[in-house]
């Protein structure tokens, strides 16, 4: 397992850097270091993931990374790390954080009425990342510590997407004045329109899809009689705006793009989250009756998922039949990896543990990347006493997710199942870290340190342990 120090403080640490900010006279000319940005957009991210709003469902925050760097790898800086994640929220908003950090509200994901404008918002906001707008106003507060900067990004965010939480976000009157030299202004939009839309086209997507969905919010503001979509008050829409892009994509030839399955998946997913499991039963099933509409794939996808939730395991597993079968007449959608997912579930609420095995050893194997797999099948083998399978499975997973607390949690209890209490605490140790519990993360290292280890894993608890704490009390660490 990596180091924290190596892990969390290079992008975490208020450290002195802080004080290393460059002065050009210009403020709006101040840049941060590629690390700044990355340290304030950290920061940011654990109090996001600590927050009730993080979605935290493995599935549908890799599609969103799946499609982001689709997107990234044609923008200005496709060697920058960005990470795409979701917010439970159905206010219609998305938002960019220095650093590459890129969320979107679940309520955008279902406004979205094709993967080409769901693409041509994350174009626009990967645009406001490649050309550091955020983190050059954020910048010109010089003097400001990294942590402050950081809790100025994240306290205008929540003031962004709730305006009524504004006050206790931020309160002070100088962090109030701050807000307004946040705000996006028309030559940052502008530009994020105009690079966004190239990246939309080098990506292969439906260009015209960014003005539709502009032109979609701005009319249903009108309807909603002042409630504006939280999208339109973060990135102001005006009729000039949306007639500039128009102008741009006008010249060329409209192009249906086809949604992908995920994107489809995902969609069902969350639909079927924000209603009862009774509710999205009877959803799915009329979609698939006589009102038949849409994906019967994605629909039957929706109902399975609905029927385990409402333990109608006997159904699911009919229903999951008639699915797999579907599935298996169609090229895109035989070997899903969340059609997998969803039947690993389904054997193991039958309690077949040992079919369920067997799947899921083949189905990681075909899709070693697919989080949520891994989450099930290490779940199942430490429910089945076979930990160190799980927790080589585990680590291996936490190399291309070092900031996955699920896969730490998990090899805690992997740990705890072989008696390695040393390792057991130093894993839980990560897992609150990474969701910004700090205290309870330096608890666990005390623990981990009264329970023996080696010489080098003494020093590396130590080692950690003087960083955690100099986050949560910098003065006092000195």
């Amino acid at each position: 397992m990596k180091k924290l120090s190596i892990v969390l403080l290079l992008c975490l640490s208020p450290c002195a850097m802080s004080d290393g900010l460059p002065d050009l006279g210009d403020t709006s000319q101040t840049v941060l270091t590629p690390l700044q940005e990355r340290q304030i957009g950290q920061q940011s991210m654990m109090q996001i993931r600590a927050s009730k709003q993080y979605l935290d469902d493995a599935e549908i925050n890799d599609y969103l990374n799946r499609l982001g760097y689709k997107l990234v790898e044609n923008s200005a800086e496709p060697g920058l790390g960005f990470e795409f994640f979701v917010l439970n929220d159905y206010n219609v908003n998305a938002f960019a954080m220095p650093g590459g950090f890129i969320g979107v509200n679940s309520g955008l994901l279902l406004t979205a009425q094709s993967e080409s404008e769901l693409a041509a918002v994350l174009s626009h906001e990967i645009a406001h990342v490649t050309q550091h707008h955020l983190a050059r106003m954020i910048a010109g507060q010089q003097g400001d510590s990294l942590a402050s900067m950081a809790a100025i990004a994240i306290a205008i965010l929540a003031a962004r997407n709730n305006p009524q939480a504004s006050q206790a976000a931020i309160t002070s009157m100088q962090a109030r004045a701050m807000q307004k030299q946040l705000d996006f202004t028309r030559t940052h939009e502008q530009e994020a329109d105009r690079i966004g839309l190239d990246i939309l086209q080098k990506s292969n997507f439906n260009i015209h899809a960014m003005p539709e969905f502009l032109d979609r919010l701005q009319k249903a503001t009108r309807l909603l009689e002042g409630n504006m979509p939280g999208y339109l008050r973060t990135h102001p829409i005006t009729s000039e705006r949306i007639a500039d892009i128009e102008n741009r994509v006008q010249k060329q030839s409209y192009r249906l793009i086809a949604d992908s399955l995920d994107f489809q998946l995902v969609r069902t997913k969350l639909i079927g989250g924000q209603k009862t499991a009774a509710d999205a039963i009877a959803y799915f099933s009329d979609a698939l009756g006589a009102q038949k509409h849409g994906n019967p794939i994605v629909q039957r996808y929706g109902l399975v998922s609905a029927l385990l939730r409402n333990n109608e395991t006997e159904r699911a597993m009919q229903e999951l039949a008639t699915l797999r079968g579907q599935a298996q007449d169609d090229p895109i959608a035989r070997n899903n990896p969340m059609i997998e997912t969803l039947t690993g579930q389904v054997k193991r609420a039958a309690k077949n543990d040992t079919g369920a095995l067997t799947f899921y050893r083949a189905a990681v194997q075909n899709h070693p990347q697919h989080r949520a797999l891994i989450y099930d099948y290490a779940d199942l083998l430490l429910r089945s006493n076979q930990a160190e399978i799980a927790i080589k499975l585990l680590t291996e997973q936490l190399i291309r997710h070092p900031s996955d607390t699920t896969l730490y949690d998990l090899q805690a209890r992997g740990y705890n199942l072989l008696g390695k209490r040393f390792e057991q605490h130093q894993a839980l140790a990560y897992s609150y870290a990474w969701q910004g519990n700090l205290y309870a993360s330096i608890e666990q290292l005390e623990l981990a340190k009264q329970s023996g280890g080696s010489f080098y894993q003494l020093s590396t608890i130590e080692s950690d342990l003087r960083e955690l704490r100099e986050m949560v009390d910098p003065r006092g660490s000195k």
